[in-house]
């Protein structure tokens, strides 16, 4: 599947790639509702007929990522609400042996993310993956999600590297597509991001069900 003589770079997306996508769904479709329904005395229901709309209206953009926009616009302290079940929080498997065999094997491990300041603080303090990475850099440090094109020549700025060379490995497929039309090369998809959910349909893109199947030799 990869020919890992012509990568020296890895991109690599959080929630759903290295980290189950269960955790975030719940948070997003279960407990904001939950605490929304609280405070404003609706029913689950209710709390999800409001939130959902304004939700989606949001998808693909840097607001749907900010946790100070959803508290305001909430009127709900959403980083402490994420504490509240960051048991949740898990690394899919074969991630930490996947990112020590690439160090092992000389290439860049670089977390790429869409996510807020806040909830990346959160997960890197209740996971390993911080002293696995190389690079942390999220897009609110550009100002664009990777859902955008230019989203991945600003990051260049950030972090030195030759997209022909360049492996990512995103759940996003927008995210994917919006690489793959700036040019890099290597691309692949997550078929279950999230452990609880099924298969996901990716399209065109190459895809793993686990890091176990693309582990180079060091």
């Amino acid at each position: 599947m990869l020919d890992w003589s012509k990568i020296d770079s890895v991109f690599l997306d959080m929630d759903g790639t290295l980290l189950d996508l269960h955790f975030d769904n719940h948070f997003w479709l279960e407990h904001v509702p939950r605490r929304y329904a609280e405070k404003k005395g609706l029913s689950r229901q209710e709390a999800l007929d409001d939130l959902i709309p304004r939700f989606k209206s949001q998808e693909g953009t840097i607001n749907w990522y900010c946790l100070d926009y959803w508290t305001q616009e909430l009127e709900l302290d959403i980083a402490l609400l994420k504490e509240e079940v960051k048991h949740l929080i898990q690394v899919h498997p074969y991630v930490d042996d996947f990112l020590e065999t690439l160090a092992s094997a000389g290439k860049r491990r670089v977390l790429v993310t869409n996510a807020h300041q806040k909830s990346l603080d959160l997960k890197m303090r209740n996971t390993p993956l911080s002293g696995l990475l190389d690079n942390i850099i999220s897009a609110h440090q550009i100002g664009i999600p990777k859902e955008e094109t230019r989203f991945w020549s600003k990051l260049g700025a950030l972090e030195s590297y030759d997209p022909q060379r360049t492996l990512l490995i995103d759940d996003n497929l927008i995210a994917l597509a919006s690489a793959q039309k700036f040019g890099i090369q290597h691309l692949l998809a997550i078929y279950r991001p999230d452990s609880k959910a099924g298969i996901k349909d990716v399209g065109s893109f190459q895809a793993i069900h686990s890091f176990q199947e693309i582990m180079p030799m060091a």
